[in-house]
């Protein structure tokens, strides 16, 4: 300006920073004329304006360093325009106003040029510098530009594209943020100042920042110390935001998650915690020390950080009321410990329920008859039934060892318990290729014992197969032996003389034979099955005047109360009788059958009428003999009487042929009275009105009194009797009379038949069941041809006897014996004797009044 004291050479007039890049109006003219200095004064002001925005934005503490703010650099622009109009109107006046001294002042307005292209050299040299790299937005529509460049071993690109895809060459948690800082910049004009790192490991730090017309960010490379405190705020920051996704997570899981101090107290815990013990928020949880776990569980953690620092233990506690399982993981640090819970109260009653329904699973499995085996993705034997180990007869230990499955079919096979095969290695692949089918197989085998087995293999779906083994031997002979009897069930019913028809609970035929068409006069082509019984009834009823097939009818399509089995017969038109049978079967089926009894039914009207006239005739009998040994009997006893009379000596003496005739009429009499009476006690027997007397009979007595009525008879031929009575009992319940009237009768037998000067033995002795008496002679004994007919009555036997008789003696014995309840039997023999055995129950099962 005029007037002013014009600046020294050196003197900085804006103040601006050189190594910034931002250049100062210097000025050196203390030889200059004041004109010159003014023209170099507005020329530098002119260039002065953009380098000093340039580096505003090239470096944002300039504007800190010089005290000028965004809104003086925004003057200095202003300035700027003003001054360069200024300067052109000056410039102008100067030209003309001193044209002539212009020439020498060329010179010296060069000099200052190049001393400002200097300074811009400067400028863009420091901005050019290798350690950074400046991004500059001029618009929204152009594209970005950059200057200055980054180390190689900062792992920067040159290429501009390749530069501004910041993911190919950060690391994807660098990328992402300055990605995010960028976009706050530009759109918000929000600045940020970050430590970003390459994928060469290399940081780097990044300024942004916006002026009015652009959008700068700036890279810069770091020292090797700054690169180390870069890194570690990196891994700082990188530990920040882990831990606070870790807390994140930890909140947001549903599981009770908490971190403890050293001394034991809460630092932190998430929000299911503090629903857990019912606090308002996590915070109060902490601050009122709400416990999770009970104080038991909390020693017991403790303790075992003794001696590891983890612990891993499933404990119970009280969660709204009710008692949960939790898995419980609790790690403890140098400074403290952290621990999660995981309900598992679900899991556990699950766990419980599916080991209750394997246990039930395996039980029913055991009562099975058909063997199951189940082998795991492995091959390995996991389950087997009892009936699969009965099935193949297998050791338990080995079964229980968990073979596999190519190892039981080669123990199978060399225990020859299934058969050989052709190719037996091809056949077991082809066996084992189960376990990577999807469907199910099926498999025959036909065992070298006969058994026939239905194999089915049967994939799980998280692997393994599960063997079926059915035992289908009996099955299969069932099934044949069922085919052989419906055949010869239908055989035997086609040929078979009764008419069997079978109808269903609808009322319709299912089965009939040729025999039930024959017997009721009916068409083949008429009876067939499904054919309803109301339509053979009405073809039946035309062949018999009294049809029952009403009541058949009734009983086949009736309710409960009329279905109920009958028998009967009918008579046909042509009289033919038949006898009939309504049987109820299983499933409300009715099976009728039909049998022509009219030769059967003749007969026994024949029958009848002759057992009628024996009934007659055997009651005439029953009365002649009872009549004609009443009448016998009365005049034998006179017979007698007298007999005695005439020999007593008060009568008369007798000669001695008197006598003679008179003791032959006495013997011949008491033998007559005797038969008579046989005679008329088998009447009365076979009548079926003789009366035991039953008491207490003494067997010594009774013994006695039968052996001296035959004393006689004994010593008129030399015989002894000899009496074993030393097992005998005391006594039995009997009639006495029929018991001594029995031996009586034995004994007689005996002496009729034993040798001259013989022993007959009469033996009684106590059994189990009763008493028995046994009568022994040396006889000549009985042919068997005889023993059949030794108890029929008036047959006298011959063999070896000394006289003949009526041949009762025995019929009377058994007749007796048998009235008691008893039996007799004969043991004899050739040149042995006979020995006659009765034996008495100790009491009589009732009082018979006859033998049948």
């Amino acid at each position: 300006m005029p007037g002013e004291n014009p600046p020294r050479a050196g003197q900085a007039v804006s103040g601006g920073r050189n190594d910034s890049g931002a250049i100062g109006s210097v000025v050196t003219g203390g030889s200059l004329s004041w004109r010159a200095r003014v023209a170099t004064f507005l020329a530098t002001a002119t260039l002065a304006g953009p380098l000093l925005c340039l580096a505003a934005h090239a470096e944002p503490s300039i504007a800190q360093k010089t005290g000028l703010s965004v809104s003086t650099v925004e003057v200095m622009q202003l300035a700027m325009f003003a001054g360069v109009m200024g300067a052109a109107l000056v410039s102008a006046i100067f030209l003309i106003r001193e044209r002539a001294r212009t020439s020498a002042q060329n010179g010296e307005l060069r000099a200052r040029i190049a001393d400002v292209n200097a300074a811009l050299q400067r400028s863009e040299a420091l901005l050019n510098l290798r350690d950074q790299r400046v991004i500059v937005w001029g618009s929204e529509n152009k594209k970005p530009e950059l200057i200055g460049t980054l180390p190689i071993e900062s792992g920067a690109p040159e290429d501009r594209a390749a530069f501004l895809a910041f993911g190919r060459w950060l690391m994807p948690r660098s990328a992402a943020a300055l990605e995010n800082a960028v976009a706050g910049l530009r759109e918000k004009t929000k600045a940020f100042d970050l430590v970003i790192e390459s994928q060469a490991g290399a940081p780097l730090e990044v300024h942004g920042r916006k002026s009015a017309a652009h959008v700068l960010v700036r890279f810069v490379s770091l020292s090797e110390t700054q690169r180390s405190q870069a890194r570690l705020k990196i891994e700082n920051q990188r530990l920040a935001a882990d831990y606070d996704t870790m807390i994140g997570l930890l909140d947001a899981l549903k599981m009770p998650s908490w971190l403890r101090a050293a001394d034991g107290r809460l630092k932190w815990v998430n929000r299911a915690y503090a629903e857990a013990v019912e606090a308002e928020t996590a915070e109060a949880a902490v601050r009122d020390a709400k416990e999770f776990l009970g104080g038991q569980a909390r020693d017991a953690i403790a303790e075992q950080h003794k001696s590891r620092p983890v612990f891993e233990q499933t404990l119970s506690t009280v969660i709204e009321g009710d008692r949960r399982m939790f898995a419980v993981t609790d790690f403890a640090g140098a400074d403290g410990s952290a621990g999660i819970a995981s309900d598992t109260s679900a899991i556990e009653t699950i766990r419980g329920e599916y080991e209750r329904t394997v246990r039930s699973h395996a039980d029913t499995l055991d009562q099975l008859n058909t063997a199951v085996a189940i082998f795991d993705t492995d091959e390995k034997l996991r389950f087997f039934n009892q009936a699969f180990q009965k099935l193949w007869n297998l050791d338990s230990g080995f079964l229980h060892s968990a073979p596999d499955n190519a190892l039981l079919l080669d123990r199978l096979r060399s225990e020859g318990k299934i058969a050989e095969q052709p190719e037996w290695r091809r056949w077991k692949e082809s066996l084992l290729g189960a376990y990577r089918a999807v469907e199910s197989q099926e498999h025959w085998w036909h065992l070298p014992d006969g058994k026939t087995i239905r194999v089915v293999a049967n994939p799980q779906p998280k692997g393994g197969v599960t063997w079926v083994f059915e035992n289908l031997t009996e099955k299969m002979d069932l099934e044949s032996r069922y085919q052989t009897a419906v055949r010869v069930q239908g055989e035997t019913l086609d040929n078979l003389a009764e008419g069997v028809a079978v109808f269903g609970p609808d009322g319709r035929l299912r089965l009939s034979n040729p025999a039930f068409v024959a017997l009721w006069g009916l068409g083949a082509d008429v009876v067939k099955p499904n054919v309803h019984v109301s339509t053979i009834r009405d073809l039946c009823d035309q062949h018999a005047a009294d049809s029952p097939w009403s009541g058949f009818v009734a009983a086949i399509t009736g309710f409960d109360d009329e279905r109920r089995d009958r028998h009967g017969q009918t008579e046909l038109n042509n009289g033919n009788v038949l006898r009939y049978a309504v049987i109820h079967l299983p499933n409300g089926q009715v099976m009728m059958t039909f049998v022509d009894v009219t030769d059967s039914v003749n007969v026994e009207r024949a029958l009848k009428d002759k057992n009628e006239a024996l009934e007659k005739s055997d009651q005439l009998k029953n009365e002649f003999v009872q009549h004609v040994s009443y009448e016998l009997r009365s005049p034998l006893t006179n017979i007698i009487g007298f007999t005695e009379l005439l020999s007593l000596p008060t009568t008369g003496p007798l000669s001695p042929k008197q006598r003679e005739y008179v003791e032959h009429v006495g013997s011949s009499s008491s033998v007559l009275l005797t038969i008579v009476n046989d005679i008329l006690d088998l009447a009365t027997v076979d009548a079926g009105i003789m009366q035991l007397d039953i008491s207490e009979v003494s067997i010594d007595r009774t013994i006695a009194a039968a052996a001296e009525l035959v004393s006689d008879r004994l010593e008129q031929h030399s015989i002894e009797l000899r009496i074993d009575a030393a097992a005998a009992p005391k006594s039995f319940h009997g009639d006495e009379i029929r018991v001594r009237q029995i031996l009586y009768n034995l004994l007689s037998n005996a002496a009729n038949y034993a040798p001259e000067a013989s022993t007959i033995t009469l033996a009684c002795r106590q059994l189990g069941e009763g008493v028995e008496f046994s009568v022994h002679d040396d006889g000549p004994g009985m042919p068997p041809d005889l023993l059949d007919s030794v108890f029929r009555r008036f047959e006298p036997k011959t063999n070896g006897g000394r006289r003949r008789g009526a041949g009762l003696g025995l019929s009377i014995v058994k007749s007796f014996v048998e009235l008691h309840g008893g039996s007799v039997r004969i043991e004899t023999g050739k040149d042995k004797g006979t020995t006659v055995i009765c034996t008495f129950p100790d009491t009589p099962s009732g009082i018979r009044e006859a033998a049948e």
